[in-house]
């Protein structure tokens, strides 16, 4: 039998022993807790791979849920964020780039009328929902199975998957994600399969007079990649419409990744509110809320509040300038969705080879991968089917040196370096092919 690889984490496990004292879990964030002689420490990241404080280098799927759309520390967006050093910092005022960088968004994107800046996707989706309570004068709100819209009590939703009777006529119940979010929430929120039309229309009929919006991400950022049907979010578009109801496109992690206009443009579909953040400035914190301008005007004194001492921030709206001007005027994004099909192209050739069944979803840019024939259509197919095999992939990846999200909701994401250094590719596929043999010599090991 092989002899399972392993990574020398010496230096990582013992500043996770110095952090947990001062860190709950040791980290900064529940999810970078990957089990206590698991969890790495970054020493630095350039282009498509990242180095631990233990010197190993892995080629990275992960880039910070999608952030790094060109590669970590890319030379000319690190540039740009010089300069803005130089501006000064926080203000609590405005500069002119702040129009340049919205001139530059409302170009690329049809929708965007008028923009308003954030610093994380959390508060571009918090502040987009205040606006459409605030424009239609409603409270409830629609979310859609499986979709992610951040970290903030109205939006930490989701159907109860593992008490649900799946021969059952009823729905899950509707559960926080967690401790601490008031259940006096629950009373706001809906929830709707994803692709379902006729329960979308029912969902409209029974409570659509009293929804301020309806929030979807046509691709699941935190479910896999699982696509909407191009049908199913015009339907949505037609129904709010018709019930006054605020469609919001969070496009967080899509925006400015799958297409220049997004998912949207893709699916030439309008919202009346859109959400970016993820790739708007390869990594420096900052997020956008942009809509109809007819919508966007009730951010005003009276009206929705919106602000925040560190929005539009000199640094990230200069990375945001550069960062914005390479996707929208070079081949960047033509290079990640090409590298994308080679590297799908490449983990399909390994698997037929062993006659294991499998299929994608979600675009080259940020797809899933499934070992079943047909992927999943909606977060219920998701989770009432068998990822154990892609979870052992997984960790058996991390001890080969290619970081993918151990949690198998997470895409694998793609960046512009990673289809400008050939070994990325090559690493990937001989570190796939390993892992899927471990796999199966090993069998499917309890994480």
């Amino acid at each position: 039998m092989t002899t399972l690889p392993q990574r020398n984490l010496t230096q990582s496990n013992a500043q996770f022993q110095r952090a947990v004292k001062r860190l709950p879990l040791g980290v900064s964030s529940t999810f970078r807790y990957w089990g206590d002689d698991r969890t790495i420490y970054v020493h630095h990241g350039k282009g498509g791979r990242t180095w631990d404080i233990d010197g190993n280098n892995y080629v990275d799927y992960r880039l910070g849920y999608g952030p790094a759309i060109l590669g970590y520390a890319d030379d000319r967006v690190d540039a740009a964020a010089r300069k803005g050093m130089e501006v000064g910092g926080v203000f609590a005022l405005s500069t002119e780039r702040e129009l340049i960088v919205a001139d530059r968004i409302a170009k690329m994107v049809p929708a965007a009328e008028l923009v308003r800046f954030s610093n994380s996707g959390t508060e571009a989706v918090m502040a987009a929902l205040r606006l459409a309570r605030a424009y239609t004068g409603r409270e409830q709100y629609l979310l859609v199975e499986g979709g992610y819209h951040g970290l903030f009590d109205a939006a930490m939703w989701m159907s109860n998957m593992e008490e649900w009777d799946l021969g059952s006529n009823s729905d899950p119940e509707l559960v926080p994600y967690g401790k601490g979010i008031p259940p006096t929430i629950k009373q706001l929120a809906h929830i709707t399969p994803m692709n379902d039309m006729q329960r979308l229309e029912d969902m409209f009929k029974r409570h659509g007079a009293n929804l301020a919006a309806m929030l979807i991400e046509p691709i699941q950022g935190n479910c896999c990649s699982i696509m909407a049907r191009t049908e199913y979010v015009h339907l949505a578009r037609d129904l709010c419409t018709k019930y006054g109801v605020m469609l919001i496109i969070d496009e967080v992690k899509s925006g400015f990744r799958v297409g220049k206009s997004g998912i949207q443009g893709i699916m030439g579909v309008v919202p009346d509110i859109t959400t970016f953040a993820k790739a708007v400035a390869n990594g420096y914190p900052i997020s956008v809320v942009a809509g109809r301008e007819e919508v966007m005007r009730h951010f005003r004194y009276g009206g929705a509040s919106h602000g925040g001492t560190y929005t539009a921030h000199s640094v990230s709206l200069a990375a945001a300038e550069e960062c914005l001007r390479i996707l929208d005027e070079t081949p960047a994004l033509d290079t990640i969705a090409t590298y994308g099909e080679a590297l799908k192209t490449g983990i399909s050739k390994i698997l037929d080879a062993r006659k294991i069944v499998h299929s994608y979803t979600g675009h080259p840019s940020m797809f899933g991968l499934f070992f079943a024939e047909v992927p999943p259509d909606n977060y219920r197919a998701w989770k009432t089917s068998d990822y154990s095999f892609y979870d052992a992939m997984a960790y058996h990846l991390h001890d080969l040196n290619i970081i993918v999200e151990p949690d198998s909701r997470e895409p694998w994401f793609m960046c512009e370096a990673h289809g400008l250094d050939p070994s990325c590719l090559t690493d990937t596929l001989k570190a796939v092919e390993a892992a899927v043999d471990l796999v199966l010599e090993h069998g499917v090991m309890a994480q």
